[in-house]
């Protein structure tokens, strides 16, 4: 990708300023300095705004603040106004407790390519390190060798290796065909006006569960490939209890329908907002 792109960062986030904290500071500091933040924020209270206008008087980058009431789990529509907000040719889709590496912005930039999708990957943390990181704002990314060392043997961190190796883009990152695995909305890029054509995420889709899945199913059915940005582009997932997930199974059986169907547009997505 050019290096004058702006790649536009959305960060989905709702009442966990303590993480979002976090993932801000992550933000600034990054390598790459084209890139814009925009929260998107699901129904946050006050101390969410406080914590996004701290953020945008310290980073360099532009920082904005997309919300709605809380109403539910609407990350889909929430979604939507930060794409709707955003100025970038190029979006990446963060969630607000995933805290980038300082060259998340430089490692996408490197992925993209003209016709594709990421999907990135993530190291999920354990709830101690959580706790000591959100309780000290400890730099996470800055930590030596020998503090992951004792995290992973802890149990504190799923893998570690991705923080200290990183693999280039090559054609193994290819993925052929509509495959489930690694699809994760937390760490997710696609080109604007891709995103456009498959009308950003539906709204229809109700409470937790592969939303995410839908939009790639549906970008995949409109003809854009899609890359793995594993050994690239981690971010650091801090834990959290699950989400209650009474709707899976139903969301589940509709991307399935829509990936026979062929579908490409978001039945209430950008268009009935107006942004195209």
């Amino acid at each position: 990708m050019n290096q004058n792109i702006l790649v536009s960062l959305i960060v989905s986030t709702y009442n966990r300023p303590d993480a979002l904290s976090l993932v801000l500071a992550g933000c600034g500091r990054q390598t790459d300095p084209r890139f814009e933040v925009i929260v998107a924020d699901d129904g946050s209270t006050d101390e969410t705004r406080a914590v996004v206008e701290e953020a945008s008087a310290n980073l360099r980058a532009p920082v904005e603040h997309v919300w709605h009431p809380d109403e539910g789990f609407r990350l889909a529509a929430i979604r939507n106004k930060g794409i709707k907000r955003a100025r970038g040719e190029y979006l990446v889709f963060l969630d607000g407790d995933c805290v980038p590496q300082p060259d998340f912005v430089a490692r996408h930039r490197q992925l993209a390519q003209s016709g594709a999708m990421v999907t990135g990957s993530r190291i999920l943390l354990g709830p101690e390190l959580t706790a000591a990181a959100i309780g000290t704002r400890l730099d996470l990314a800055g930590a030596s060798v020998a503090f992951w060392l004792r995290q992973r043997l802890r149990g504190q961190a799923n893998k570690i290796l991705p923080l200290f190796i990183k693999l280039p883009d090559f054609p193994g990152r290819r993925i052929d065909g509509f495959k489930w695995r690694g699809i994760k909305g937390c760490n997710l890029a696609a080109w604007t006006a891709d995103v456009a054509k498959v009308n950003g995420f539906d709204e229809s889709f109700t409470g937790w569960g592969h939303e995410d899945a839908d939009f790639v199913a549906r970008l995949h059915n409109a003809g854009v490939g899609r890359k793995k940005g594993f050994m690239a582009t981690e971010v650091l997932h801090l834990w959290h209890r699950e989400q209650a997930r009474d709707n899976e199974n139903p969301n589940r059986r509709r991307v399935l329908q829509r990936l026979a169907d062929g579908h490409v547009e978001a039945e209430r997505g950008l268009a009935q907002m107006g942004v195209v």
